[in-house]
């Protein structure tokens, strides 16, 4: 515990308790501030996130290519925006609460490649970095058609380079299904929460898989450091990795053009709201920065988490972010939600999206698997636990009476984070563990 005794923490953060207690609560961060004064906080900028776009927009042709299931959108890693309106019958009934607005699931679980919104920044990081490589042994120039990153002179430069990441699953997944398919000597460093079908799948694309029986930090803290002992080898840092966030990032532009699709306006009169599943904070934390950027005070974002991995909302509750663990609380980090299995959150993201998070949310396990059965049963979309923590955010901030949340001018945008690539008998045991 640094800086102060738990007992004064929970003096001056009094929902402290409620956390210890591993109920399900909402926390609205009090430091959120206009858009335009909230980008002054950050060095990121509109046009670091437009750079992002224009190299998955190169990367494209590339990805279509060595990855058929991208021709359907032309090599752009994109997912549909579905209305659920079975599913927020449900919910309605389920928790007695009228939700007057539209309800909508961003499908990141049908995302390509690697069927999970890390298909997004860890497919995005690995390949900025093949282009540096690449560029710097003058293979190519900006300009050039990059569907030659499948040649072999490609694929020989960047077997003599090396890719690591810590993560409890899906990030690694992204960064070991890209990294072997460029070519790269690639090694994800998995912690002990991470499910074995996600281990098996990696090591059957040729990845070198790491096995740790501690938790997330450990994963990450020892890639990192095996990863600055060999000067060929980048490592994905997911708590601090800002091409990470970017690529997260580029997600915010592409929603508005599917909202317009769809003839669904977002305004002062028709506010926005979007819940993300949060571990570490990257992919979310990424996600919230592109929208805010494109709706600004209109979009109002909530970070989930579970009841006994809240790091973020405990790293920002606090101010002390990457200082301070769900440890120091007495919770234990253990949760069926693999890949938000995290006990500290990253400073970077936690002080990035500060001025603009508007609160964090928790949910128990319990719910996360009753949530999964539920959607199966009314729209036949499956996901995996973990992407089921968004599903009780219009619950959460109505109850709450979070701004305009209740209006029936609302749209609620819950951010499905993975579930396409898991295997049939495990969701099976995943719907059959609702019945229980």
């Amino acid at each position: 515990m640094k800086n102060l005794a738990q007992s004064e923490w929970l003096a001056k953060q009094p929902l402290l308790e409620q956390v210890m207690e591993k109920k399900e609560i909402l926390w609205r961060n009090p430091l959120v501030e206009p858009i335009k004064t909230a980008l002054n906080h950050t060095k990121l900028s509109k046009e670091d996130v437009e750079d992002a776009r224009l190299r998955l927009a190169r990367f494209a042709p590339y990805l279509e290519r060595v990855f058929p299931d991208t021709a359907a959108n032309q090599g752009i890693i994109e997912s549909p925006l579905t209305p659920i309106p079975n599913m927020k019958h449900v919910l309605e009934q389920s928790y007695a609460i009228d939700i007057p607005g539209q309800l909508l699931l961003k499908q990141d679980n049908a995302l390509p490649i690697s069927g999970s919104i890390k298909a997004r920044g860890g497919i995005y990081e690995v390949l900025k970095h093949a282009e540096t490589l690449a560029i710097e042994h003058q293979l190519l120039n900006a300009e050039e058609d990059y569907s030659q990153f499948d040649e072999p002179a490609f694929r020989q430069l960047f077997a003599n380079h090396k890719i690591a990441v810590g993560s409890t699953g899906n990030l690694g997944l992204s960064i070991g299904i890209m990294s072997a398919k460029l070519g790269f000597d690639v090694t994800v460093h998995m912690s002990a929460d991470a499910k074995p079908w996600k281990k098996d799948l990696l090591r059957s694309k040729g990845v070198h898989v790491v096995e740790y029986e501690d938790d997330y930090s450990k994963a990450v803290e020892e890639g990192r450091r095996q990863a600055e002992a060999d000067p060929t080898c980048h490592f994905v840092d997911d708590e601090n990795s800002t091409d990470l966030f970017m690529g997260y990032a580029v997600a915010g532009e592409r929603v508005a053009v599917q909202l317009k699709e769809q003839n669904i306006r977002v305004d002062g009169e028709h506010p926005l709201f979007v819940y993300l599943p949060c571990g570490v904070g990257g992919g979310p934390g990424g996600v919230a920065f592109g929208l805010k950027l494109v709706f600004g005070d209109h979009v109002h974002c909530l970070f989930a988490e579970p009841t006994h991995s809240p790091c973020m909302m405990i790293g920002m509750m606090t101010g002390l972010h990457d200082q301070i663990s769900v440890a120091d609380f007495g919770l234990d980090n253990k949760t069926a939600a693999d890949g938000l299995a995290v006990g500290t959150a990253s400073a970077f993201v936690g002080k990035t999206v500060e001025p603009f998070l508007a609160g964090c949310y928790t949910v128990e396990d319990r719910t996360l698997f009753k949530l999964l059965k539920e959607l199966a049963d009314s729209e036949d979309i499956w996901l995996e636990p973990s992407a089921l923590a968004g599903m009780t955010g219009p619950i959460q901030t109505i109850q709450s009476d979070i701004s305009s949340a209740n209006s029936p001018k609302a749209t609620h945008l819950v951010w499905s984070t993975g579930g396409n690539m898991v295997p049939e008998e495990e969701m099976k045991s995943y719907y059959e563990q609702a019945k229980k």
